[in-house]
């Protein structure tokens, strides 16, 4: 099958030459995919009754764009636990959060972003270098990707294994991107929030932000990331 052309994208007259970028990097979920199960929920339920003996959930808490370290931090400091309770106990939680994912990967529902599959197809064909930037765990975002069938395309990941901060893993993922490909290699990530767009300013990338997320169009283009675009399909 031969590979969709890659095509520059023009917004408001301008151009971005997002093609001449060396490696292309992917958040996961509203990105890549969108899950339609309770799995990464329930592991993250499970992890604070279990590790701090809080009957606490994510409900309401706006975890779009956040690590899932940030995502426990904010859940558990509403039920009350925070600073050195918090800290002490956190990688036992990570822990009982890899575990419970992995414990019913089987039951991760992933549906793949419109395009994506195609867009994939055409940067690995081209020789790019694509990777995952996410603020899942590492075994979580892997078990994602293996659940939509996109494991094969990435070469790499970064994760929020040791880093709750987004601009963390983005400047983590810029070093190893430039430690298989040399210092001068061009960055460019794919997000789909508000967060991906500004830790990605914070690292010195590029960012193409897609709406495909719980963001529109409108609401992350306000941010002026280097090109806007409602899906993946705009590119190919």
């Amino acid at each position: 099958m031969k590979s969709a052309e890659f095509k520059p994208v023009t917004r408001a007259g301008n151009e971005f030459r997002w093609r001449e970028a060396d490696a292309y990097l992917f958040d996961i979920d509203g990105t890549l995919i969108v899950t339609r199960d309770l799995v990464h929920w329930n592991a993250l339920h499970q992890a604070m009754l279990e590790v701090y003996g809080v009957n606490a959930t994510i409900e309401g808490i706006p975890y779009h764009g956040k690590t899932d370290l940030g995502i426990l931090r904010a859940a558990l400091a509403r039920a009350g636990v925070q600073g050195a309770a918090f800290d002490a106990n956190l990688p036992q939680a990570l822990e009982v959060v890899c575990r419970e994912v992995q414990a019913n990967a089987s039951g991760i529902v992933a549906d793949v972003c419109p395009a994506i599959h195609g867009l994939l197809v055409s940067l690995k064909s081209a020789g790019k270098l694509v990777g995952v930037a996410s603020g899942n765990l590492q075994s979580v975002g892997w078990h994602k990707i293996e659940a939509a069938g996109l494991r094969q395309f990435f070469s790499f990941g970064c994760f929020s294994n040791f880093c709750e901060l987004r601009a963390e893993i983005f400047r983590n993922a810029i070093a190893e991107a430039r430690r298989q490909l040399g210092r001068a290699a061009k960055v460019c990530f794919i997000g789909d929030t508000p967060e991906d767009i500004r830790a990605a300013r914070a690292a010195g990338a590029h960012i193409i932000a897609v709406g495909t997320g719980t963001y529109s169009y409108d609401e992350l283009q306000a941010l002026t990331p280097d090109l806007c675009i409602s899906s993946c399909a705009e590119l190919i």
